[in-house]
């Protein structure tokens, strides 16, 4: 999952060296926290958080075949 949420993010960001992923392992899953930069974090996001609703729905698609239970958080740097 990590890998797929930093290459969605690298293609949608105009700084892709900074695009950062944090994985943390909680009881109730797994909490991804997608890093960006301050001025990416719109293009991250997307109109009324459109893009960003789209790539949980991609990341938790692609858990749900490995039988995982996946929150992705947005964080700006």
């Amino acid at each position: 999952m990590r890998e797929l949420l930093h290459y969605l993010a690298t293609v949608l960001v105009d700084h892709p060296e900074d695009v950062k992923v944090d994985e943390e392992t909680t009881e109730e899953g797994v909490v991804l926290r997608l890093s960006v930069r301050r001025e990416d974090i719109g293009k991250v996001i997307g109109k009324q958080g459109r893009t960003a609703r789209a790539i949980r729905n991609l990341v938790h698609a692609a858990a749900v075949q490995r039988q995982q239970r996946v929150n992705v958080q947005f964080v700006d740097s």
